[in-house]
C-alpha cells in the first residue's frame, strides 16, 4: 500500500519528562494512541491553555500531598481540544470520522490528558461538536473556562462531591434584579462569566487591571474596577455574588462586599471561616470543573449564535508550547492562550 494513504503511526507532542519550568516541555515522536472502547480518536488543529497545565508542568508544589494525583512520567499535557475526528471505537455511534469536535479531554480524572499533540484519544461523552462559525483558534478556548464558569454560576451537572468543601456547591439563580461582581474578569474564566452573567440578565461589575476596562466594556460589563488604582471592597457594597477566578488566600477581602444572603465563589478555594460566614450571613461555596459533552454542547450553542464570545490572548505554534508557557507565566491574559497545529 502506497504510504501516503496509510494512517500515521507517529505524531509530534510535547512531553515532560521532569517537572520545572517551560524549558521541560520537549517535542518529540511518539505513537499515535488508539481510541478504546468509547472513545475517539480526534486529530488536533488547536489545543486551548489552562491553569493546570502549568501548575502539573511544576509538579503541583502548592498542593498538599493528599489531594495531588498521581501523574506518570513522561506525560503530554493539555485537556483542551479543538479538531476533526479521525476514527471512533466499534461501540461509538454518536461521532463519525470527519466530524468536527472540541473538548475538556478527561479532567479531573485525569488531570493532564495529551492535548499538546497531533492527535488525541477522547471519551465519546466529553464531546461536543465544534460551531460552524466558530473557528478552531476561537473554539479551543472554550472548554474548560467556559464550562468553569458554567458550573458556578449556572449548572453544576453533577453530583460529585468537591476535594476542598463538605458544602455542595449549588449556584444562585441569577436575573435581572442580581448583580455580580467578577473578580480576575479579563481572564480565560472571567471573561466567559461576564457573558454568562449578562446572558442571564444579571448587572455585571468586572474587576481587573485597567488595561482591560474597553475590553470588558464591549463583553457587557456595566460597571469596572481598576484594582490597581482602587481596592475593590472599598468601592462596592450589596453585591449579590462574586465570582472570584483569582481565588486563593486573599478571596476573603470580598467578604464586605456582599449582602447578607449572597454568596462568594472562589474558583481556586482559599481559607474560610464558616463562623465569619455565617455571622455575614453569606455563602462560600465552590466547585471543581469537570467534562461535561451536554453542557459543552449549549455553549457551543452560545459561541455559534455570538451570545458568547472567546478572545483570544495569543496563539503559539504548538512546537513552541514554551513560548506559550512562558506568556501564561507573565499574567495579565486577556482571554485564552492557543496553540495551534498546521
Amino acid at each position: 500500500m502506497p504510504s501516503h494513504t496509510m494512517k500515521a503511526l507517529t505524531m509530534k507532542a510535547i512531553r515532560l519528562h521532569e517537572f520545572g519550568g517551560p524549558e521541560v516541555l520537549r517535542c518529540e515522536e511518539v505513537p499515535v494512541p488508539g481510541p478504546a472502547p468509547g472513545e475517539v480518536l480526534v486529530r488536533v488543529h488547536a489545543v486551548g491553555l489552562n491553569p493546570p497545565d502549568w501548575y502539573v508542568r511544576e509538579g503541583m508544589p502548592g498542593i498538599p500531598p493528599e489531594f495531588r494525583p498521581p501523574f506518570d512520567l513522561p506525560l503530554i499535557p493539555g485537556t483542551d481540544v479543538s479538531g476533526v475526528v479521525e476514527a471512533v471505537a466499534a461501540d461509538v455511534h454518536d461521532f463519525t470520522a470527519g466530524d468536527e469536535v472540541i473538548a475538556l479531554l478527561r479532567f479531573p480524572v485525569r488531570m493532564q490528558s495529551g492535548a499538546y499533540a497531533e492527535y488525541v484519544t477522547a471519551p465519546a461523552g466529553d464531546l461536543a461538536r465544534k460551531p460552524a462559525g466558530v473557528d478552531h483558534v476561537h473554539a479551543a478556548g472554550l472548554p474548560m473556562s467556559g464550562l468553569t464558569a458554567w458550573q458556578y454560576l449556572i449548572e453544576v451537572g453533577h453530583g460529585h462531591p468537591s476535594p476542598f468543601q463538605e458544602a455542595r456547591h449549588r449556584p444562585a439563580a441569577l436575573n435581572g434584579e442580581s448583580t455580580v461582581l467578577i473578580n480576575g474578569a479579563a481572564g480565560g474564566v472571567g471573561h466567559l462569566a461576564v457573558q454568562l452573567a449578562k446572558w442571564q440578565g444579571a448587572r455585571v461589575v468586572a474587576v481587573a487591571s485597567g488595561t482591560h476596562e474597553r475590553f470588558l466594556r464591549e463583553l457587557g460589563a456595566d460597571e469596572f474596577i481598576d484594582y490597581t488604582a482602587q481596592r475593590p471592597e472599598d468601592a462596592v457594597r450589596d453585591i449579590d455574588l462574586v465570582l472570584d477566578t483569582v481565588g486563593g488566600p486573599a478571596s476573603r477581602r470580598f467578604l464586605p462586599v456582599l449582602r447578607r444572603g449572597g454568596a462568594l465563589y472562589p474558583v481556586y478555594f482559599g481559607q474560610f471561616d464558616d463562623e465569619e460566614n455565617s455571622r455575614r450571613g453569606v455563602t462560600v461555596t465552590g466547585t471543581q470543573v469537570r467534562a461535561n459533552g451536554a453542557q459543552l454542547t449549549e455553549l457551543a450553542r452560545l459561541a455559534d449564535a455570538g451570545t458568547l464570545r472567546v478572545a483570544i490572548d495569543s496563539t503559539f505554534p504548538l512546537t513552541d508550547a514554551r513560548a506559550a508557557h512562558r506568556r501564561a507565566a507573565r499574567g495579565h491574559l486577556q482571554g485564552k492562550i492557543v496553540l495551534t497545529l498546521p
